[in-house]
């Protein structure tokens, strides 16, 4: 049965025209609810007014709802189209009908999830800019005893920096007093290495003298003493 045959039936093509009127009209309800509802997302700044939550809320609702009749919509269509024996014209547009429908709902999903990220991007902002409220109230009134604490440890470390420098002073003044001491004792020690062998010699000289003057104060002895003894025979 050929598609002239088919739109004959003046019901059948009476029901297409006015599902395809009632198509195109909510695509253009949802063209212009999605441009504004996008438009919503990019200037929304405060999670916290009940004006902005209304509203989004309430576009959101709207969209939805169109989505939903369009999706019936088409659906009908489809039954409609299949009451009638299809065409090349017939699928085409009803391909395109849907094509629509899909990306209206692509479109609405992803305004929806930037809405959504920005909504709790603000809501971290503002939660961490109370946060920040809070801790300067709360520090304000212990910032003055602080700073004492912090002065009072400081000029405690001053104080006990100045008393290890003056102990490092008196230390090195000792160690530099007994560094001179060594180097004296050094010199002498080195003037006594340096005369030690004069006097060696000195008293090896004495020792020799005294050796020496023991064998004359000896021989001069014997010499008496034989003296004596050749004398008392003699008598």
């Amino acid at each position: 049965m050929q598609l002239e045959a088919a739109s004959s039936l003046p019901g059948v093509r009476a029901d297409w025209d006015e599902l395809r009127r009632e198509a195109r009209r909510i695509e253009g309800d949802l063209d212009v609810r999605l441009s504004s509802y996008a438009k919503l997302g990019v200037g929304y700044s405060d999670p916290k007014s009940p004006a902005s939550d209304s509203h989004w809320k309430s576009m959101e609702m709207e969209i939805e709802t169109l989505l939903a009749r369009l999706t019936d919509v088409n659906e009908a269509m489809s039954r409609c189209a299949a009451a009638a024996v299809p065409t090349t014209s017939v699928a085409q547009k009803l391909t395109r009908h849907r094509d629509i429908l899909h990306e209206f709902a692509q479109e609405f999903k992803r305004t929806r999830g930037n809405i959504t990220s920005t909504r709790e991007h603000a809501e971290l902002l503002t939660s961490v800019c109370n946060d920040i409220n809070e801790y300067k109230t709360s520090s304000s009134s212990q910032a003055v005893p602080n700073l004492l604490r912090e002065r009072a440890a400081i000029h405690g470390s001053i104080t006990q920096i100045d008393e290890v420098t003056s102990h490092a002073e008196a230390i090195k003044g000792v160690l530099s007093a007994q560094r001179s001491t060594f180097g004296e004792i050094q010199g002498k020690v080195k003037q006594l290495s340096d005369r030690f062998p004069v006097i060696r010699n000195l008293l090896g000289m004495i020792k020799r003298k005294k050796s020496k003057d023991t064998i004359i104060l000896s021989a001069v002895i014997a010499g008496c003493t034989l003296f004596l003894i050749i004398y008392s025979i003699s008598k």
